[in-house]
């Protein structure tokens, strides 16, 4: 039996703790029964509703589910489906796209109890992507500490990226957004437009691409980004998968490269809003790493999951990537580096998808970005 400590038992209390771990149905009101794909079947149930735009979920130990709502609360809901709030979380700036964004668990979150999440800090006039941590306990967040604030900010509420995932080695990659600011992506001296590596404190790891640089910023991993909303490291070799927004158009699958540069905003395969003349210098260049794929038409990407558990054997391997504005999850067949298959999931059945995530049972995870959002829970038949 898996040891759960003291943070996690003073969570939800010693006899629930004891309940979880005997097992038993999760939940949860079964939408569609029966869904057939190319290769496996689903019924789609609905785990909790009346969530205002969530934005992220993460598993918590024995069952039950953290997830932010971009209106600045922390839900916590519970294995039996009734919806709490978390106490303790930051202040946020929630306007436009911004607010409170990811949540992830510390990976030894069963010893230390750590939850760390993305906001928009600052205030109405200038707003920043920022990341800190507090200790879950008593059902609230305590000590809530801010761990990383990017360099510059931004005055109009958009591109905040703010997606997270851990390494293997215990860091944690954090994507920021270009903040509708162009001009401060290929710049190395600023956080705009980058793929962060952090230490579990927030700080720039010594061994990071441009960490020796005087004209760069430390934690950069990877930069040329336009707003990068899906994430996922693969757990068995520490191959990340990334999603980031275009234009019109231009919309990115990309795999990444310490050090790599991705283009934005000189070369994309996206084009102008208002025109729809082509942004930027060039769609290719020897010196940026091209995309895996580029969708079309938009998808609007937001959120990542791979599929890892034997749950839905056929997809063992797969890439599942959310859509907002095309409200559907691309299942994404990859073969040396080369997309060589697509399905569409749920197109339309259930909204904007803002996140999608293989939970520890196998099942997938989708929440959907909505004033009434909600948490659904695809359950392979």
């Amino acid at each position: 039996m898996a040891n759960y400590g003291p943070v996690w038992r003073s969570l939800i209390g010693t006899a629930a703790a004891t309940a979880l771990l005997a097992g038993g149905a999760q939940a949860g009101e079964t939408v569609e029964s029966g869904i057939s794909t190319e290769y496996e079947q689903f019924d789609l149930v609905r785990v909790a509703g009346d969530l205002e735009h969530p934005w992220s979920v993460a598993f918590l130990p024995g069952g039950g589910y953290l997830v932010t709502e971009r209106t600045g609360e922390l839900k916590h809901i519970r294995r039996d489906g009734e919806v709490r709030e978390v106490a303790g979380v930051p202040e946020v700036v929630a306007r436009d796209q911004g607010g409170l964004l990811d949540v992830s668990l510390h990976p030894d979150f069963r010893d230390n109890g750590w939850v760390y999440l993305t906001y928009s800090s600052g205030d109405e006039d200038q707003s920043y992507t920022a990341m800190g941590r507090g200790l879950l306990e008593d059902g609230e967040l305590h000590e809530f500490e801010k761990l990383f604030e990017q360099d510059r900010g931004g005055g109009n509420h958009g591109h905040f990226g703010s997606r997270l995932g851990w390494l293997s080695d215990g860091t944690l990659l954090m994507t920021i957004g270009d903040r509708r600011q162009e001009e401060r992506v290929q710049d190395l001296s600023t956080h705009t437009g980058k793929l962060l590596r952090l230490t579990e404190d927030g700080e720039a790891p010594a061994d990071n691409p441009f960490a020796d640089r005087d004209d760069a910023q430390p934690h950069i991993y990877a930069y040329g980004l336009r707003n990068s909303q899906g994430l996922v490291v693969d757990p068995a070799d520490d191959t990340i998968w990334l999603t980031d927004h275009g234009p019109r158009g231009g919309d990115e699958l990309n795999r990444m490269e310490a050090g790599g540069n991705y283009g934005w905003p000189d070369v994309t395969l996206g084009r102008e809003y208002p025109t729809e003349r082509p942004f930027g210098e060039a769609r290719r260049s020897d010196d940026v790493i091209p995309p895996i794929y580029e969708f079309l038409p938009t998808l609007a990407p937001s959120g990542l999951a791979l599929v890892t558990a034997d749950r839905f054997e056929a997809w063992e391997g797969n890439l599942l990537a959310g859509g907002l504005r095309a409200e559907r999850i691309l299942r994404i067949v990859i073969e040396d580096d080369e997309v060589v298959h697509m399905e569409e999931l749920l197109h339309g059945k259930i909204g904007r998808i803002r996140d999608v995530r293989e939970g520890p049972n196998g099942h997938i995870y989708v929440l959907t970005d909505e004033s009434e959002g909600g948490l659904y829970r695809m359950e392979a038949r």
